[in-house]
């Protein structure tokens, strides 16, 4: 990694749409201190490149094809305690940015916010501070004022991996697979959740997911 202060800022890009990585890249690079120097379309191109390329910053959409931006963030702390990570997605409700947060991301923006916000968060990121875009500070905000509590809080990392998957329509065994577990451990896994969330039936646990936003998610 790179001293921020008075080098290039080197960014790797994590996102399954060839179209909308080569859209980021050319937009950071119209930054004269920003270069990016590699991409990635699924998380374990993401930890290869980052093995590879010690960016300062990684850019991660939350939606990818084989696991979440957050499983794949994950991984990338795992190797590397000191990774910067900033979450770019579609996804506003407040769960996901919680996730995020709790796994260690140090960013987090939407695709609807304006392009420049992306540019001024890679930056902030870059320099360890920590980055959220106005409309998920403000959802964040309305959440933490209406006093709704949400037992999705309660899940770990790996739970919440596991229920988004869920939600999206995968079998426990296509979860093991792609998560490298035992089709036992994901049961286990599943019975834990709906203990959590109670939820008395695999349904009633979807029905959950669906309420948080967590459905529909194919990634």
């Amino acid at each position: 990694m790179t001293d921020v202060a008075t080098m290039t800022i080197s960014v790797l890009i994590v996102d399954d749409h060839a179209v909308v990585r080569e859209g980021y890249r050319r937009l950071l690079e119209r930054s004269n201190d920003v270069i990016v120097s590699g991409e990635a379309g699924n998380a374990a191109e993401a930890y290869q490149a980052f093995s590879r390329l010690r960016p300062d910053v990684t850019v991660m959409d939350i939606s990818l094809p084989d696991v979440s931006g957050i499983e794949a963030m994950r991984r990338l702390l795992a190797r590397d305690p000191e990774a910067r990570v900033l979450m770019f997605s579609i996804h506003q409700e407040p769960i996901f940015p919680d996730r995020a947060f709790k796994a260690g991301a140090r960013g987090y923006i939407t695709k609807a916010s304006a392009p420049e916000i992306l540019v001024e968060a890679v930056h902030a990121v870059a320099r360890g501070d920590v980055y959220i875009s106005a409309d998920v500070a403000n959802t964040l905000a309305l959440r933490g004022l209406e006093g709704q509590g949400d037992r999705m809080g309660s899940l770990s990392t790996r739970e919440f991996e596991i229920v988004r998957l869920l939600a999206a329509g995968h079998s426990v065994r296509e979860i093991a697979q792609r998560l490298c577990l035992n089709g036992k451990t994901v049961a286990n896994y599943q019975s834990s959740i709906r203990r959590k969330l109670g939820a008395a039936t695999p349904v009633q646990l979807l029905r959950i997911a669906a309420e948080r936003g967590l459905s529909g998610d194919g990634a």
